[in-house]
């Protein structure tokens, strides 16, 4: 069965198709159809909201069932900060550069034992027929005081959990652990409870 997912990161996109895929589930971008999905206004105040928004907009635009997600970076020591502004955290022309040293310009003098924080992921799964699904996983770590590794994107260099730092883990170590590969067991359990 096909979905499509409402961002058009490609990386997001085959994280989704791993997990997925013993499913029978084809994950497809906007641009594997040859659609516009509009892009839809992240207003809302949690992760939830913003991930329902962009279902419910994917869905509008395709008829399909559409799978999105809204995660991000709650740091303690931040008040939760980025949290759901984690992708445009140094502002307007924000990228994973500038948002990791905006990140540790905001830390520099923070110990180690409180630079606690935990990755956050939501997914919504919305159906034409008005199903819908909502799951939430995280992962818990610390800040590290400089980046660590080339793999991943946004955060990883700078997250350490138990399992060593994100930026230096395999896809299939990530998938294990993190707060998306977390959620997206959560939507694969409950996608094999109904009917597709």
């Amino acid at each position: 069965m096909d979905f499509i997912i409402a961002t058009h990161n490609k990386k997001k996109q085959i994280e989704l198709q791993r997990v997925l895929s013993p499913l029978s589930i084809n994950v497809l971008t906007a641009d594997d159809l040859g659609i516009n999905l509009v892009e839809a206004e992240e207003n809302g105040s949690t992760f939830e909201e913003n991930a329902r928004i962009k279902a419910l907009s994917g869905l509008h635009d395709s008829s399909m069932p559409c799978i999105a997600d809204d995660s991000g970076l709650c740091v303690d020591a931040l008040d939760g900060a980025p949290g759901i502004f984690s992708a445009r955290y140094s502002g307007e022309n924000a990228n994973d550069e500038k948002n990791n040293q905006k990140l540790l310009e905001e830390l520099k003098n923070v110990p180690e034992e409180k630079r606690t924080a935990r990755f956050v992921c939501c997914i919504c799964c919305v159906f034409p027929d008005g199903r819908e699904i909502n799951v939430r996983g995280e992962c818990e770590g610390k800040i590290a005081f400089e980046k660590n590794g080339e793999g991943g994107f946004g955060y990883d260099p700078l997250f350490i959990t138990e399992h060593g730092c994100f930026g230096n883990l395999t896809s299939e170590e990530k998938d294990a652990v993190s707060h998306r590969g977390n959620a997206l067991r959560k939507l694969a359990e409950e996608l094999k409870k109904i009917n597709l």
